[in-house]
């Protein structure tokens, strides 16, 4: 198969898809990489390094339409649209349920469309989507830490105060990937933190792995509201697989927040959880202050960690391309369950349950297809 990796044009995203060893590996097991000349620059991948390793440096066009799987780090812009065709299989996170025109492209083209974020082990884990939850729910105390300071616009407040000064209270909605790794930046930095989640198990996992160190609640609506009252930092961590973020956080409870205190919403990438963010920013120009509260709604924020991010995500995804490499999308789906719900679209269909009833297009299951 020839696999390609284009350089990522979305603002600020300097991961790229594959590192020069994920290309070596995938060479020597007899395919061919396609590489666009400085894809890995903004991670310090050299074109040199992606040629030692057997890769053949292209040109942006050359990646896309001289390849049969693209390989990608975030959804298709719009710019790339035009290289969607049935022949293609694109191997990205792509969100849909937050990219209708990303999804009524793909389904036109009938290209095979593979989320990252929609493959799902037997557990329920997100194999694909964990690394780069892990590195948003790391950065998200960093960045509200940073926001909080009066130099970047906020109230001049310590996440982790000092001897004779309150700490900062830290407000996490959801305890999976991205807030336990919020919550434990948060605790390192010596912040009060408090985190939400429906499930009583999960809140009980989290007391003993904390040790009692943070203060876990039930959510619901008004614990919610109350929570986030008292909040310096609130970081929204809320995942539906496929679906459109629930938005937890009202309008009226942002109202009644603290002056200048700041919102991370990881789940923006999703839709977002936080009726008040409208409008997803970018590293470039990350947040805006709506009601006294200032917002931060980037999509990408591991893009701002590149390496890690990239060396990360290959980790990852490096297993599931070998098979569709080897076998093709369709063999591959069969035989891998996991892989399955990470198939989005086919035939000119929407694929994943939760996309299609998030969109309201047409469904079709595609384990009938594969069978």
């Amino acid at each position: 198969m020839i696999i390609g990796v284009p350089k990522e044009i979305k603002n600020n995203e300097n991961r790229v898809s594959l590192t020069p060893g994920g290309a070596k590996l995938l060479v020597q097991q007899g395919h061919r990489v396609l590489v666009e000349r400085g894809a890995g620059s903004g991670c310090g991948f050299r074109d040199e390094e992606y040629a030692q390793a057997g890769a053949t440096l292209v040109s942006h066009e050359a990646a896309w339409m001289e390849s049969n799987m693209v390989m990608k780090v975030k959804e298709p812009q719009p710019t790339e649209y035009r290289f969607f065709r049935k022949d293609l299989i694109l191997f990205t996170y792509l969100h849909l349920a937050a990219e209708p025109e990303l999804a009524r492209q793909l389904v036109e083209k009938e290209t095979v469309g593979i989320g990252y974020e929609t493959v799902q082990a037997a557990n329920g884990s997100l194999p694909l989507l964990a690394p780069m939850s892990e590195i948003a729910g790391r950065m998200a105390p960093q960045i509200g830490a940073q926001f909080l300071t009066n130099h970047y616009g906020g109230p001049g407040v310590l996440l982790g105060g000092v001897p004779g000064v309150r700490a900062a209270n830290v407000v996490i909605i959801g305890g999976g990937t991205v807030g336990t790794n919020a919550a434990k930046i948060a605790v390192g930095m010596g912040a009060h933190v408090t985190i939400l989640d429906k499930s009583a198990d999960r809140l009980a996992y989290l007391d003993d792995l904390f040790d009692g160190r943070v203060e876990t609640v039930v959510s619901t609506e008004d614990e919610i509201a109350t929570s986030a009252q008292t909040a310096d930092l609130l970081i929204s961590s809320v995942l539906i697989p496929g679906a459109k973020a629930p938005k937890l956080v009202t309008t009226a409870m942002v109202q009644a927040m603290k002056e200048g205190a700041v919102i991370v919403d990881v789940a923006i990438d999703q839709g977002g959880s936080v009726e008040t963010i409208d409008k997803i920013t970018t590293h470039e120009d990350p947040v805006y202050t709506k009601y006294g509260v200032i917002h931060y709604a980037v999509a990408n924020i591991p893009g701002a960690v590149a390496r890690s991010s990239t060396l990360a995500l290959t980790n990852a995804t490096l297993p599931y391309a070998l098979q569709i490499a080897r076998d093709g999308w369709m063999k591959a789906a069969h035989d891998n369950a996991a892989l399955r719900p990470g198939v989005n679209t086919v035939a000119g269909y929407i694929t994943h349950p939760s996309v299609a009833t998030a969109l309201s297009m047409p469904f079709a299951d595609v384990t009938s297809m594969i069978s």
